[in-house]
């Protein structure tokens, strides 16, 4: 039986903690950020967990 392979495109969205959670980055940060208020542009700063069933499905994905 062949090893699992990592899924690398995921590998290098996210981290897995210490306690096994997954640490993601939060989406709408790219660009056109002029028209976003400064509470917005500063709380996409901030990383977030994966949560639920996802957070399963990519811990599977990483061989984590």
């Amino acid at each position: 039986m062949p090893k699992e392979k990592t899924h690398k495109g995921l590998a290098k969205r996210v981290k897995v903690t210490a306690n096994r959670k997954v640490k993601r980055h939060k989406a709408g940060a790219g660009h056109l950020m002029s028209s976003k208020t400064a509470k917005r542009k500063r709380n996409l700063r901030k990383s977030a967990l994966v949560k639920g069933p996802f957070a399963a499905k990519a811990l599977r994905e990483l061989n984590a």
